[in-house]
């Protein structure tokens, strides 16, 4: 918004009210303007560490309540920042919010899940976030007709709504049967198990997650201990994960979406809706997601998605070198800028049903207990210092390498296809305490899992062993 450029960052103002010619890659290049955004995730990733600790000890409704609390004092401070200190003072509070929410809330839901709606309703998260999106881009597209101060108040202001949601709505929620039992609780764990499974008949689960708790006690450093040749392949997959999610450059879209379409020649209005309908098209392809992952599997959705998104990165990337070349000057015809935002959208929509919740789901559901909580953190920690990385960095780069960016995160799209297809093994239905049998049967990852870790009991019966 014009207002709020003009206030924090003057020289970005004059830049682009300036009548000379701008080369259109390098318009929005500020590093004070990128920490603003990137900030809030380097917060993230610092209390992501933190939130681990709590959430074993505390459990995982301790954490969401933090997490809401924190995140409704960064939106006070933004609403009512004077300085650029005060509103990045903020952006940091928002994040410490945001590391304790990704930390706790996919697990929260994982665990809660019976397996056989664990990836739609873990999905629910992505959804949410989703909307989220959405639901700021439509608050952004309103709050930018508004002139003066009042605009970009209102809009910054207005995250203290979800804040509030969050921290009171988890107080009324139950802690998960795991984290009961892992806190000394097994008689309320139970009650809470047959209340969430809607039976009485919950013995053989209720089982499996006592002898899972056994085996995690064992455990005394989990930080440690997930260093195992054992727990090799979660610790492999749970951090490649989160760094190829990042490295789809999603966030160059979805961070940036307004920068990135008045960049790509659309005019202020324009730019603000086009994100608006990328948000749009965010959600829907993520309802996809939940009603297709427990259908048809992780590994499905990751690759079809894969290949989608590297084709439109391909198209957009020629499309953007074709019209502003390596001089940067130029603009697009309504055509060609119609054309390219359609491309975006079927990114977008790739992303959604595939890298996006899954992303988040398939690393929460890995970890035996005994290292989830860590597991969990490192997720976390390396989602966010990437999206801190490709935050602080993605106008230089866009910048210096100009449409060869876009080639550049078609490759690593490529990559992250090819790795899904050779080293993640489908999930789908496998309850979460029982998981170890899917990575002992895995033709790499089998030789790092010795036999008594799958030498639980397959109590339910009904649930047939992965093959």
């Amino acid at each position: 918004m014009d207002d709020f450029l003009e206030k924090f960052f003057p020289n970005i103002y004059a830049k682009e009210k300036s009548n000379k010619d701008v080369n259109q890659y390098c318009k929005f290049d500020n590093h004070m303007l990128t920490l603003f955004t990137s900030s809030l995730y380097l917060a993230a990733l610092v209390a992501s560490l933190f939130a681990s600790a709590t959430t074993r000890v505390l459990g995982r409704k301790v954490s969401m309540i933090l997490g809401g609390s924190v995140f409704l004092v960064g939106s006070i401070f933004n609403c009512i920042a004077n300085n650029l200190t005060m509103l990045i003072i903020g952006r940091l509070l928002l994040g410490v919010g945001i590391g304790y929410a990704n930390q706790s809330a996919p697990l929260y839901l994982s665990e809660m899940a019976p397996s056989h709606m664990r990836g739609a309703l873990n999905i629910g998260f992505q959804l949410a976030v989703s909307i989220g999106i959405f639901a700021a881009n439509l608050v952004n597209y309103g709050t930018s007709q508004i002139k003066g101060d009042y605009g970009w108040r209102i809009s910054l202001g207005l995250a203290a709504v979800p804040a509030i949601i969050m921290t009171i709505g988890a107080t009324f929620l139950p802690d998960t049967p795991n984290s009961l039992i892992e806190r000394g609780q097994p008689e309320m764990a139970r009650e809470m198990l047959q209340k969430i499974r809607g039976t009485t008949n919950v013995n053989a689960e209720f089982q499996d997650l006592v002898d899972a708790t056994e085996a995690s006690k064992q455990v005394q450093h989990p930080w440690r201990d997930i260093l195992q040749k054992r727990y090799r392949p979660q610790l492999v997959i749970g951090v490649f994960i989160p760094f190829f999610q990042q490295m789809t450059g999603i966030n160059v879209i979805m961070f940036y979406a307004p920068v990135l379409f008045k960049t790509l020649g659309f005019g202020d209005n324009a730019s603000l809706m086009s994100a608006v309908i990328t948000g749009l098209v965010n959600v829907f392809a993520t309802l996809v997601s939940v009603f297709s992952v427990d259908k048809f599997g992780r590994r499905v959705l990751f690759i079809q998605g894969g290949i989608q998104m590297f084709i439109c990165q391909i198209i957009v990337g020629t499309l953007i070198g074709k019209t502003f070349g390596l001089g940067g000057e130029g603009s697009f015809s309504i055509l060609t800028g119609n054309i390219t935002l359609i491309i975006i959208c079927l990114y977008v929509a790739a992303f959604a049903w595939s890298w996006g919740p899954l992303g988040w789901l398939v690393p929460s559901e890995i970890f035996p207990l005994e290292t989830r909580s860590a597991g969990q953190s490192i997720n976390v920690s390396v989602n966010m210092l990437f999206t801190f990385i490709i935050g602080q960095l993605f106008l230089s780069m866009l910048c210096h390498m100009k449409f060869g960016l876009f080639f550049f995160f078609a490759g690593f799209v490529l990559l992250m296809t090819i790795f899904v297809y050779l080293f993640v093994p489908e999930t789908k239905n496998v309850p979460i305490e029982e998981m170890n049998w899917v990575w002992k049967q895995h033709w790499f990852w089998g030789k790092y899992i010795p036999d008594d870790a799958v030498g639980v009991i397959f109590h339910n019966h009904h649930v047939p062993k992965p093959v």
